[in-house]
């Protein structure tokens, strides 16, 4: 237990109701265990610590890797058997359904080592479980009855109990659930992983100042311990060069302030890679800089030039024949059942943009414009410079008799951070979203 603390820290509770859980090697433990709690909450690293620390006989499967039946069921065996016989070159085994895989794993922990202890099945990602067929989860939670072998299934996930149970029920296992980590648990936590070469209290006051910036954003442990280390050589550097100390906390956090700050407009984006950030770190250039980093933060368009990129995303996006319903304010009454989407399968944005003439691109735009929009050259120029920024195409050739056409390139997301800067609520407007 002590080396246990040293290495899974914060989670002691969890530990001891697991230790408690698994009693005994020969002891029959709980037939199945649900545990959940969010991304990096510690379910996985505390689970394999756990069972390795011990020396339990158990198998770790990802059912994202096992994604059909036959994969999933393989996997167990072969993993059981090479557990079971680990000096023979075992053959391996095929299973195509849960009926084979009981009679064949009462075949495969036949040998005296796993008969004797009990043998934990640890299924990672478990969520996955529900896309496969439906005997295979309430049989997971029989399995010590099925196959009369003492052994635990554990499934670990981001979603909790009740999305998985059956309809038609199902024997329930025992539910743990792992709590986000505090932002003391955090500190602790980032605060073991420090330099040899620096002091521990010098790395706590870096991994202060770190969630201070970041903590409200990011609660994610595997991120903010990535961001601790891109960022520490920049915030050792007036100690490295002798201009500051380890305890001159002001100087530090005065020079550190303004790269946390760009750090902080790529959180979870990992737009360029931890090798070009700190390339423009040592260099002191801005990261807006850099072709493609953080988009949104830096397309600024004119106010009219907005309202128009949203008339062409809704003219691309929208049919034709919904423009009725959508921006004509006394359309009269329209029967719900004609305006459902009766044949039509596929959502429009899955198809991609399609093509609209100028005409109904400009009858959008004055239904959605709050002030009444004269069509003046500086409209016609503002089509043509989104066109030039190939937020818009054009369709065919501008001298073409019946006008151009043009097509709406941008992403949903996109037109949503633009539509946000003017108000404007999209997704009103959209009929895949009806």
């Amino acid at each position: 237990m002590p080396h246990l603390e040293n290495v899974v820290l914060c989670r002691e509770s969890q530990v001891s109701t697991l230790k408690s859980l698994f009693g005994e090697r020969h002891h029959f433990s709980f037939p199945s265990i649900f545990i959940y709690g969010h991304t990096a909450s510690g379910k996985t690293y505390v689970t394999q610590t756990l069972l390795k620390t011990l020396e339990l006989p158990h198998v770790f499967i990802n059912c994202v890797e096992c994604f059909s039946l036959r994969l999933l069921l393989e996997q167990i065996l072969n993993k059981l058997s090479r557990l079971s016989s680990p000096e023979e070159g075992c053959s391996e085994i095929t299973c195509e359904t849960f009926n084979d895989f009981v009679r064949l794993f009462k075949q495969v922990t036949q040998a005296e080592s796993l008969k004797s202890q009990t043998v934990y099945i640890v299924l990672d990602k478990a969520e996955y479980l529900r896309d496969m067929e439906a005997n295979l989860l309430p049989g997971f939670l029989r399995l010590q009855e099925l196959t009369d072998r003492n052994v635990t299934i554990i499934f670990l996930s981001e979603i909790i109990w009740e999305k998985f149970r059956p309809n038609t029920g199902c024997f329930e296992p025992f539910v743990l659930y792992f709590p986000d980590y505090s932002i003391g648990s955090l500190q602790k936590i980032l605060s073991h992983d420090h330099p040899p070469e620096y002091s521990a209290d010098f790395y706590a006051a870096y991994i202060n100042i770190l969630l201070g910036v970041f903590y409200t954003v990011c609660r994610d442990l595997k991120e903010l311990r990535h961001l601790a280390v891109l960022n520490f050589p920049k915030y050792c550097e007036p100690v490295v060069k002798g201009e500051a100390g380890e305890r001159d906390t002001r100087k530090l956090w005065r020079n550190i302030e303004p790269h946390l700050k760009k750090a902080m407009q790529t959180v979870y984006l990992r737009e360029i890679s931890s090798s070009q950030w700190e390339k423009l770190q040592k260099e002191d250039t801005d990261p807006g800089q850099l072709k493609g980093l953080s988009a949104y933060t830096h397309v600024e368009l004119p106010y009219y030039s907005k309202f128009i990129l949203i008339a062409a995303y809704l003219a691309s996006y929208n049919p034709a024949r919904t423009d009725k319903r959508f921006f004509l304010k006394h359309h009269g009454k329209i029967k719900k059942t004609s305006f459902l989407k009766k044949h039509e399968k596929t959502s429009n944005h899955l198809l991609g943009p399609k093509p609209f003439p100028l005409d109904r691109l400009l009858a959008i735009l004055y239904s959605i414009v709050d002030s009444r929009v004269a069509p003046t050259a500086n409209i016609f120029s503002q089509i043509t410079s989104l066109v030039t920024l190939q937020l818009l195409t054009l369709v065919g050739h501008e001298d073409q008799l019946d006008g151009p056409k043009y097509k709406c390139t941008v992403s949903l997301d996109f037109i949503r951070a633009i539509a946000r800067t003017v108000n404007f609520d999209i997704i009103k407007y959209l009929y895949d979203f009806l």
